[in-house]
């Protein structure tokens, strides 16, 4: 491990310094299927950036910071095109990619909002907080962005990246979230904004459970004892508690029951 980083708490962001779970990262890019060219948000002094020149592929990095730009330069050369922009605002390829991002952890919600929104990645391979990849990959009960995106992503939870990874060392650890597109999704993109409604409504609704939000939404009592048999949801289980094939089943039988739900097509 490396620890020649120094430096302020730049633009939010904590500079990995963790060869280890740099090579992690690389190691989870190299999985996905097909070889894509790669996308790096958040590229600071390309402690990632590096090792990923070694997988072959096309590498774009972006950074914002004028000084991890000189440094990222230094580091690389002409083998990556380095572009300076924020992550927010940048355009990726309208080509299928796959990404890679050390996330500034105050932009974490921003980030994977905005991530999930463009439509030409592949695969993302996080690093945020900890407690955040948790969430996001429904360890421990799912959350509400993680169900409203479930029908066209799968998110998965690989490890966790002790704060001594990084500097200036944070003051909580990271994980690594690793974040597929559906080769098949669960349901078309016509019914993404009727279905995230739906969740949304769901995981707001009152009621004592569950099933008790559900009949609100006009599922009949035995739609639901059907439902709940289908996919071992207890009637007091929780929204955090239902699963991506539960929740999507759920929203065509709401669909089913008030066929206005849909979205026109």
């Amino acid at each position: 491990m490396s620890r020649t980083l120094p430096g302020p708490h730049e633009l939010g962001q904590n500079h990995l310094i963790d060869r280890r779970v740099a090579a992690r990262i690389v190691t989870l890019v190299r999985a996905a299927e097909p070889p894509l060219p790669i996308v790096e948000w958040a590229a600071g002094r390309g402690a990632i950036t590096r090792p990923l020149i070694r997988l072959g592929r096309p590498v774009e990095a972006v950074e914002l910071d004028p000084r991890s730009i000189a440094r990222l330069r230094q580091a690389v050369g002409d083998r990556v095109t380095v572009s300076r922009c924020d992550i927010l605002r940048h355009a990726p390829p309208e080509a299928p990619h796959d990404l890679v991002c050390n996330v500034p952890f105050h932009l974490t919600t921003p980030v994977i909002r905005r991530l999930l929104a463009l439509r030409h990645w592949r695969r993302a391979v996080l690093l945020t907080q900890w407690e955040v990849a948790r969430k996001r990959a429904a360890v421990g009960g799912t959350t509400l962005l993680t169900a409203q995106w479930w029908p066209w992503y799968e998110f998965r939870l690989d490890r966790r990246v002790p704060s001594s990874s990084f500097a200036p060392r944070p003051s909580v650890d990271g994980g690594i979230l690793v974040v597929d597109r559906r080769r098949e999704t669960l349901l078309a993109e016509d019914d993404q904004h009727a279905y995230q409604q739906f969740v949304a409504s769901a995981f707001s609704g009152r009621g004592r459970g569950i099933a008790e939000i559900l009949r609100r939404h006009g599922l009949s009592k035995a739609t639901l004892r059907t439902w709940r048999r289908a996919h071992g949801v207890r009637e007091r289980d929780l929204p955090r508690d239902v699963t991506a094939h539960a929740w999507v089943d759920a929203y065509h039988h709401a669909t089913r029951a008030t066929p206005s739900r849909r979205s026109p097509r």
